[in-house]
């Protein structure tokens, strides 16, 4: 098997089982990791956890502390604004260098993708709203041949949807976010791509925007779930 490949593998193998602890409430974002349960639990010997851990390192989810261990990293507001301006910048761009190949097929799919989209938010389904939210997007940065810039736009949308101490739905922000899906198709539809693109860099993905929802998803519902601030 080709060495980046392994590599891949068994990044996706430790960022699941981190992910999937999160979710179970069984570990906690600024904590160290017990590498030894992780390796045992996963059947997984020293180097290739080390190496995946690398790898997630350099993609922001944990830190390792030399002689100290290895923290899952916590998603503060400092980084959440700078994740917010790098994915605006990306998807912006992807958007309008997607102009020449988009279709009115890819335009209908998002519609429909939104559409959908509603109808799990009325039936609090929060795994099946993200990864259709996923779709989505995924329209149109698929039409990007810029493998690097689909890689990162992935890899921090990971950081923002699945690392959260609290993960769910926060109704009034889906549905804000729902509703500006549906003025990004409409100038989809006109074919106006640089008012989509700027839509979705300086609205869809602006921090000043979002923050206020931001602040109750992040960190008042860690409050409220005796997380601390």
């Amino acid at each position: 098997m080709d060495k980046s490949i392994a590599l891949e593998t068994l990044r996706s193998r430790v960022y699941e089982y981190l992910k999937e602890q999160i979710s179970a409430k069984k570990l906690e974002p600024g904590v160290f990791l017990d590498l030894s349960r992780i390796g045992h639990e996963l059947g997984m010997s020293r180097t290739p956890l080390r190496d995946a851990l690398f790898q997630l390192e350099s993609e922001g989810f944990i830190t390792i502390y030399p002689r100290r261990g290895v923290m899952l990293n916590v998603l503060d507001l400092r980084t959440l604004r700078n994740i917010y301006e790098i994915i605006g910048a990306l998807e912006s761009a992807a958007l309008l260098n997607a102009a020449v190949k988009f279709t009115e097929a890819d335009v209908a799919r998002m519609a429909l993708l939104d559409k959908e989209m509603d109808t799990r938010l009325n039936h609090d389904d929060y795994d099946s709203y993200y990864r259709l939210n996923v779709e989505f997007h995924n329209v149109f940065l698929n039409k990007s041949e810029n493998e690097e810039l689909k890689r990162s736009a992935r890899i921090l949308r990971e950081r923002l949807y699945d690392f959260p101490q609290s993960r769910g739905l926060l109704k009034e922000w889906e549905q804000s976010n729902l509703k500006e899906h549906l003025e990004l198709v409409k100038l989809l539809e006109t074919g106006n791509f640089l008012a989509a693109s700027e839509y979705l860099r300086d609205v869809h993905w602006s921090f000043s925007v979002q923050e206020r929802y931001i602040r109750k998803y992040y960190f008042a519902l860690r409050s409220e779930h005796g997380k601390g601030g």
